[in-house]
């Protein structure tokens, strides 16, 4: 609906995982799970054209993808239109995937904390992308199985980690993929990707130190650096003159919360990349009304993405669709209507009838 060439791009950590596996499958197999449905209404009422879920649990197969769409997505939500994804892409993710290593340094082998990305089974908080365009499957890139230690001047703690633990880490905790969008007769990179929460560690900062430079792929990868290898062996970063949109929760707020300092700058401050800073209503209005962390926080809370608990960290920036400067950028924005909107049922407050996460969107015009 909004002009030839312009394409909404979103990133919406929806909150779909679930506690086992199975369990997103048979929540979506009905048009009952009222979560699901919010989501889904969120996502109608946005409209987005390309889209990243985040934590929505991997099922080989695309099951669950398939289920989200035929129950949720493409039937009506309290007046909102069906939107319809002809094309979607799932692939692995490193969560729940057991390492074989004592990761957490507990003395045992085993659980969510050794797996190669934290998760209690396999493909446990993993991702999704839906598009009205095309995906142009032959030339997806996934970097699932790229080890940490081959980033050079990686922040890998190696007085957390023993040697043989270093030499076998992967980088991603989820996957990095780059995902060719076929807008008419142009090609789209949706790079897209969910670094962990840089928490639940201790002073070695293995979550922050990984955080940072999972978030560091991407720039080094838009900036043409080669020493990346994609899961079927090829090296090298974006092909010259490739246009991109980076998309994810990216669990970094440039000037609050625990991440590693400059680890978001790494993405917004990029000569490459713009940041279009969307903003809402409902997030100034929620750091006010919550207080707490959110009264100490150094950063506009008008582009916080994500409720997180009042007395730590507060609320955050921590969502982001970053476009390659060479897209035109129409408008900016994210859904997190003020608590007077009827629509803030939809977002609420803890525990969230949606997601602790706002979907954020991004529209370029493409050249």
């Amino acid at each position: 609906g909004h002009g030839d060439r312009t394409v909404r791009f979103q990133t919406f950590n929806a909150s779909l995982n679930r506690a086992a596996e199975g369990e997103l499958v048979e929540d979506l197999s009905t048009p009952d799970d009222p979560q699901a449905a919010a989501v889904a209404e969120i996502i109608q009422r946005t409209r987005p054209d390309v889209l990243l879920l985040n934590e929505f649990d991997y099922v080989a197969g695309g099951e669950a993808v398939d289920l989200f769409r035929d129950n949720y997505l493409e039937v009506g939500h309290h007046g909102a239109a069906p939107i319809h994804y002809r094309y979607a892409y799932v692939a692995p993710s490193n969560t729940g995937v057991p390492s074989g290593h004592d990761l957490d340094n507990d003395g045992t082998v085993g659980g969510g904390n050794d797996a190669y990305g934290f998760g209690e089974f396999e493909g446990q908080y993993g991702m999704a992308v839906l598009s009205r365009y095309p995906i142009d499957r032959r030339h997806v890139r996934t970097f699932q199985q790229f080890r940490w230690a081959d980033m050079p001047g990686s922040l890998l703690p190696t007085d957390w980690y023993s040697p043989e633990e270093a030499a076998d880490l992967r980088l991603s905790s989820k996957s990095h993929w780059d995902v060719p969008i076929r807008v008419r007769h142009r090609t789209v990179h949706f790079l897209v990707s969910h670094p962990t929460p840089p928490t639940f560690d201790g002073p070695e900062d293995r979550n922050g130190t990984r955080n940072h430079d999972e978030i560091r792929f991407w720039a080094d990868y838009v900036s043409g650096r080669d020493y990346m290898y994609d899961d079927r062996g090829r090296y090298g970063g974006l092909p010259r003159g490739a246009r991109f949109v980076i998309a994810g929760d990216q669990n970094s707020d440039p000037a609050d919360g625990d991440s590693v300092e400059g680890a978001a700058q790494l993405l917004i401050d990029h000569p490459r990349i713009e940041d279009p800073l969307p903003s809402s209503a409902g997030g100034p209005e929620a750091a006010a009304l919550q207080g707490g962390a959110n009264l100490t926080h150094e950063g506009d809370p008008a582009l916080d993405t994500a409720d997180f608990a009042d007395t730590q960290p507060g609320n955050l920036r921590a969502d982001y669709v970053l476009p390659d400067r060479r897209l035109r950028v129409l408008g900016a924005g994210l859904f997190w209507p003020v608590q007077a909107d009827p629509l803030s049922r939809l977002t609420g407050v803890f525990p969230f009838p949606s997601s602790d996460h706002r979907a954020v969107w991004l529209d370029v015009r493409l050249p």
